[in-house]
């Protein structure tokens, strides 16, 4: 099952930032999806969709570097690094996306840009 899981995210992930978009990862996400912010919020399948629907365009020509893709039981976590067109940022993502009845039903999120991260690994200095 791990196996399959990996699969499907990287499936959903090449979807997605590829031709098929958001109409083609819209099957793949559960009716009940939910997608969990940084800042806390929480997004539903229609409003994730839309927020990425948006999004995209500008971000046609985003580079994504998969660095690791692990998966345990019902778990994948997918570690990348995304380079923003136009001299944007590179920046750090981790996802950890829940999976149920081969489908993507819940992504948690968290972004760091690379030219900030030395700045917060001094947290333990203090």
């Amino acid at each position: 099952m791990t196996t399959q899981n990996k699969q499907l995210v990287q499936r959903a992930l090449a979807e997605l930032i590829g031709e098929g978009g958001v109409a083609a990862v819209e099957p793949l996400l559960s009716d009940d999806f939910r997608h969990h912010r940084p800042d806390g919020l929480i997004r539903d399948k229609t409003e994730w969709l839309n927020d990425v629907g948006n999004a995209l365009d500008p971000l046609k020509d985003m580079k994504v570097d998969i660095l690791h893709i692990l998966s345990d039981a019902d778990h994948v976590i997918l570690h990348t690094h995304r380079h923003l067109p136009d001299d944007g940022p590179s920046i750090a993502v981790v996802d950890i996306i829940h999976l149920a009845d081969n489908l993507i039903t819940e992504a948690w999120e968290l972004l760091e840009p690379l030219a900030e991260a030395d700045a917060h690994l001094t947290w333990w200095d203090r």
